[in-house]
């Protein structure tokens, strides 16, 4: 009976052996039966829901094909929310490439071993920390009486600070419950996904072609806008990957700091959860899809996939 067991596993072997391609499927059949039924059959059935008709009055959802949801994200309201979202979610980005890249430059170019090994786990030690934690913790860092306020005071910028939070779609009464106070804490929790990209890319920029742009005579000016810059850019836009697409579908931040006004998160939130709207909900869930998906592809085309 042993021997038997064994030559059927030896044949079995022998086969896989020969037969490559069968071994591939075998491999692969498994991750792609996942990916195609779990992920991309969840994704369908979502868009099929946006579809659906919900009643009002009965709270109840029908299978009755209609465009109304997506009319509906065309009205005032809604569209505020899209463009609420999406503002924050560019604005982000943009802070976090130009907070960043220095950070990053400074680690590939002038840090090696222990020094680069410490840098490292500095830029990382926050995503160990709980996402709720650093978020609660922050409306206590932005509150009237946290000490950001008391580090402005003692900079004599209290001022400053007041004028800030009266401008229109930027302040509020105060850092906790304005859009700046958000956009902080949205940089701020973001900003490793975008050092760490930006970092490999610079450090696939060879040492040589810095070296012959000064001996062309370039300042280094020249030399970061026409050389570092143009290679370390996949880097940047790969970060703004992470960085754009986290912003656009958080909607943890946006309730705990900042001014009232739902983001698309919490807007998918409310509708399944308090109203029960599933289709409406579904609606909105398809935009930042379709969104990122744009981004995606521009991306790719970009080269910001090499740099991951």
């Amino acid at each position: 009976m042993a021997a038997a067991s064994v030559g059927v596993g030896r044949s079995i072997s022998n086969l896989l052996y020969r037969r490559s391609t069968l071994r591939l499927l075998l491999l692969f059949t498994p991750p792609l039966l996942w990916f195609g039924v779990v992920y991309l059959g969840s994704l369908l059935a979502l868009l099929a829901q946006s579809f659906y008709t919900f009643d009002d009055f009965t709270m109840e959802v029908s299978r009755e094909l209609t465009w109304a949801n997506y009319q509906a994200l065309l009205d005032d309201a809604n569209a505020d929310i899209v463009l609420r979202t999406v503002g924050m979610a560019a604005a982000v980005t943009v802070a976090s490439a130009v907070v960043a890249f220095p950070i990053a430059y400074y680690v590939a170019r002038y840090t090696e071993g222990l020094r680069k090994g410490l840098f490292y786990v500095a830029i990382m030690l926050p995503m160990w920390a709980s996402y709720i934690v650093k978020a609660y913790a922050w409306t206590v860092i932005l509150t009237k009486g946290g000490i950001l306020y008391w580090f402005i005071g003692k900079l004599g910028l209290t001022g400053a600070l007041e004028w800030v939070l009266e401008l229109p779609y930027v302040g509020g009464t105060s850092l906790s419950t304005s859009n700046l106070g958000r956009f902080l804490v949205f940089t701020y929790v973001w900003l490793p996904f975008m050092i760490l990209p930006i970092q490999a890319s610079i450090e696939r920029v060879a040492p040589q072609l810095l070296q012959a742009s000064a001996d062309l005579g370039a300042r280094p000016s020249q030399t970061f806008r026409t050389v570092i810059l143009p290679l370390s850019f996949p880097g940047v836009v790969a970060g703004s990957i992470f960085t754009f697409s986290l912003t656009l579908g958080d909607y943890i931040i946006p309730q705990l700091v900042g001014p009232p006004g739902l983001f698309i998160g919490a807007m998918v939130y409310t509708q399944q959860g308090s109203i029960g709207n599933l289709p409406m909900a579904a609606a909105f869930t398809v935009v930042p899809i379709v969104l990122v998906g744009l981004y995606l592809a521009i991306a790719r085309r970009l080269g910001a996939f090499d740099a991951l």
